[in-house]
């Protein structure tokens, strides 16, 4: 059986506390759109042609192939944040790429670390980017919380 490639694409992020580091996970994705749906968690390419979309309407319970950056936090004070980079190539019949990345540093340390990620995939593939796309998000831990940035791949 072949598995057809995704056609679109879309960014998504939240944030969540929860009583338990497991809760609050399941929060962030509720918080992002993604919380009815299993994750199928992928390495970091976009499918050449992928169109980038604002939304995605995703069917409940469906195997949904994603690229995530996710990081949670016990520790009451603490900054957790998590960032998505997306590197769209220049040909667009050539492969996009996907950088994530997680850290207890504010979100704009974060988000530069995936930008240059996405700048050195495309270094090491002697490929061009035309537009470097960043998503990310930052939380300020109350008791446990969890932050979550994602690419969900998806059919038109």
């Amino acid at each position: 059986m072949m598995v057809k490639n995704p056609e679109i694409f879309s960014l998504v992020k939240g944030a969540s506390e929860g009583n338990t580091k497991l809760n609050s996970f399941d929060n962030a994705l509720l918080n992002a759109g993604v919380g009815d749906t299993n994750l199928v968690r992928m390495s970091s390419i976009i499918p050449p042609n992928c169109e980038l979309v604002d939304e995605i309407i995703l069917p409940k319970g469906a195997l949904i192939p994603i690229a995530y950056a996710a990081i949670s936090s016990e520790n009451p004070g603490e900054t957790i944040s998590a960032a998505i980079g997306v590197g769209l190539p220049e040909n667009p019949g050539e492969p996009g790429l996907i950088m994530e990345f997680e850290d207890i540093r504010p979100l704009s340390y974060v988000e530069e670390v995936v930008r240059q990620m996405v700048v050195d995939g495309y270094k090491f593939r002697n490929r061009k980017y035309r537009e470097i796309l960043t998503l990310g998000i930052e939380h300020k831990v109350e008791k446990t919380a969890s932050v979550f940035a994602a690419a969900v791949l998806w059919y038109k």
